[in-house]
C-alpha cells in the first residue's frame, strides 16, 4: 500500500511503482477523497462556498503533485489534434503544454471548482468518486494494450490484471460511500464517473492503440469531474 501512496500522492518516498501497487489504488483513492472531504468541511467553516471549493481543488492538486493534471494536459495535446499515431505519442512525452492541454486543464479545473462551490461539504461523495477513479485506473492495465512498449512509469503495470473480485469490492465500496451521501445522486455520480473514464480511455485506444500513464491520469481526473458535475445537478 505504501508504494501506491507514494505513486499517487506526494506522501512517501516516491520512486517507480511495482506491479502489486495497482491492487492498492482503490484504497488510496478512497482515503484521498475522504481526506479532501475533511479539508472541504474545514474550509467551509472558515470561508464562503466558492473559496472553500477553491481550497479543495488546490489541496487535491497539492496532494497528488499535479500528477493527473499533467496527464490530462499531455493527453489533450496528443489525442485531440490531427496527428499521426507516432506523433501523438511523441507529443504526449514532451514536457511542453500546448493549447489543447491548457484548454482542457483550465476547463476541467473550472468545472471541478464550480461543482464543489454549489455543493455542501460531502466527504462520502469525494471518497466514493476518488475510489471509483483509482479503481478504474487499476482495471485498465491488465485488459488493454500499453501503447509505449517498455517506456514510461506505467510500463510496470503492463499485463497486470487486478482480480475481478477485488475490483468488484472496490466498486461496491465506491457505491457504498457515494450512497451514504445521497441514495440516488450518489450512485448516479459514480456511474457518470465510470462513463467519463471509459470515454477518455476509448479515445486513447482509437488514437494511439492503447493506454499510457498520462491517459490513466487524464481519465481519472475527467471521471471525478464528471461525477462532481452530476452530483451538482438539480436533483
Amino acid at each position: 500500500m505504501f508504494d501506491a501512496v507514494s505513486f499517487l500522492t506526494v506522501l512517501g518516498r516516491g520512486g517507480r511503482p511495482r506491479p502489486s501497487t495497482l491492487r492498492w489504488f482503490p484504497v488510496v483513492g478512497a482515503g484521498l477523497g475522504l481526506l479532501l472531504g475533511a479539508v472541504w468541511w474545514g474550509a467551509s467553516r472558515v470561508w464562503p462556498p466558492a473559496v472553500a471549493a477553491a481550497v479543495v481543488v488546490a489541496a487535491d492538486l497539492a496532494l497528488t503533485g499535479l500528477l493527473h493534471l499533467d496527464g490530462l494536459a499531455d493527453s489533450a495535446d496528443g489525442l485531440l489534434p490531427h496527428l499521426s499515431q507516432q506523433r501523438r505519442l511523441e507529443v504526449m512525452r514532451t514536457p511542453d503544454v500546448g493549447a489543447f492541454g491548457m484548454g482542457a486543464s483550465a476547463a476541467t479545473l473550472l468545472a471541478r471548482w464550480a461543482a464543489l462551490s454549489v455543493l455542501a461539504p460531502a466527504p462520502l461523495l469525494l471518497g466514493g468518486l476518488w475510489c471509483a477513479s483509482r479503481s478504474a485506473m487499476a482495471a485498465v492495465p491488465g485488459r488493454l494494450r500499453y501503447a509505449r512498449g517498455e517506456e514510461g512509469l506505467a510500463a510496470a503495470f503492463t499485463g497486470v490484471a487486478v482480480p475481478v473480485g477485488l475490483l468488484g469490492l472496490a466498486l461496491a465500496a465506491s457505491l457504498a460511500l457515494a450512497t451514504g451521501w445521497r441514495v440516488v445522486a450518489g450512485p448516479a455520480s459514480v456511474a457518470a464517473a465510470a462513463a467519463g473514464f471509459a470515454a477518455v480511455v476509448g479515445l486513447a485506444v482509437r488514437r494511439v492503440g492503447g493506454f499510457t500513464g498520462d491517459v490513466l491520469g487524464a481519465a481519472g481526473l475527467i471521471a471525478e469531474t464528471v461525477g462532481l458535475m452530476v452530483a451538482a445537478a438539480r436533483w
